[in-house]
């Protein structure tokens, strides 16, 4: 485990050389402070050649390349993890990292099932390993002042949620091997993409007590998995809502969180916070940015991931929590599973949590 008493100079491993793996060197190129991408692993060992290659051609160093994550847990030089590949063999990943006590960062979904999700993140808290979740919506500034004034008590009671997710991917998207399957994603829009804003709306609004749900596949995808869901929720705190999100709305738009209080309503859109007050009075904040909603999945800025990778490596050198942590992330894993199982089974469920039970 790293013996640093600040975030200065930690040296990460990238774990995963796929379609997001630029963005997490782009995000460690430009952290203050600097935070150095030591080295590379992938399933294919010539996946990790070919990224680091493309680093060193567009001007950055040569990472060392791994072979296993048996190696990466044997140096000592490697400060934090960062694993994003998809969820399937997680736990194959995550094991010998945490038992060596290097702190991990890990890409969403945690797991492919809330059950599979928590026993990762059981793995971590038993081996006493920060393990922090890239749910990077959540660094966005319009959402943090949306906590801000859920935190201030100003608002009041919540009554109303709206969840809307209306993404677009082709069929190109989907026939990569295993997209979009439940053996290697563990479902579809749900799991793989509406997951960020399910975190961030749970993160604002609490937890959800039950859901009365359905989910498709349209005829616009050929895949295993559901393109498109929609569910009734109850919340905890007795306030009501819905939640609705395919890949196969075109042209594809930016997602939308609507939370409506006794005195008033918030709404967060592609980046930017509405707030109407009931009294008339009207406030903005942050600014219009790209979400990867339409055709291209990675139209987004890296400075969200660039914020989390320095909150995680802060929170590694303060011996605190990084801002979403491994069970943070159940609750979005339990609702899902919920309305996966409503959709199923043709009725309303309730929702199992696993977050607050400690390992």
């Amino acid at each position: 485990m790293t013996g640093k008493t600040d975030s200065a100079g930690m040296r990460a491993v990238l774990v995963g050389a796929g379609m997001v793996a630029g963005t997490h060197a782009a995000a460690l190129a430009a952290a203050a402070p600097a935070i150095v991408l030591h080295g590379v692993c992938a399933r294919r060992p010539e996946s990790a050649r070919a990224f680091a290659e493309t680093l060193v051609r567009e001007g950055g160093a040569a990472p060392r390349i791994y072979a296993t994550t048996e190696e990466i847990a044997a140096d000592p030089e490697v400060d934090m993890v960062i694993v994003a590949t998809p969820p399937d063999a997680r736990a194959a990943l995550v094991a010998p990292l945490a038992a060596a006590g290097k702190p991990i960062l890990l890409e969403k979904p945690v797991g492919r099932s809330g059950a599979e999700a928590a026993e990762l993140v059981e793995i971590c808290e038993a081996a006493g390993v920060t393990l922090g979740i890239v749910f990077q919506h959540r660094m966005r500034a319009a959402s943090r002042q949306a906590a801000r004034l859920v935190a201030s008590g100003r608002l009041g009671a919540l009554g109303l949620v709206r969840i809307e997710v209306p993404w677009w991917r082709d069929q190109s998207y989907y026939d990569a091997p295993g997209r979009g399957s439940y053996a290697r994603d563990g479902g579809g829009v749900l799991i793989s993409q509406a997951i960020h804003t399910i975190d961030l709306a749970l993160s604002l609004a609490g937890p959800v007590r039950s859901v009365q749900a359905m989910t498709a596949t349209t005829r616009f995808h050929e895949m295993e998995a559901e393109d498109f869901a929609c569910a009734g929720l109850r919340f905890a705190d007795g306030a009501v809502g819905s939640l609705t999100a395919s890949t196969a709305s075109h042209p594809g738009g930016a997602e939308e969180i609507a939370l409506h209080f006794d005195h008033a309503s918030l709404r967060l859109c592609a980046g930017v916070l509405e707030v109407e007050w009931r009294d008339g009075t009207r406030e903005t904040f942050g600014a219009t940015a790209g979400t990867g909603g339409g055709a291209d999945p990675m139209a987004f800025t890296h400075e969200w991931h660039q914020a989390i990778i320095e909150d995680f490596a802060a929170a590694i050198a303060e011996k605190r929590d990084p801002v979403a942590t491994g069970r943070d992330a159940l609750a979005s894993h339990d609702l899902i599973d919920a309305i996966t199982r409503s959709a199923r089974e043709r009725r309303e469920i309730d929702v199992i949590s696993r977050k607050a039970d400690k390992a």
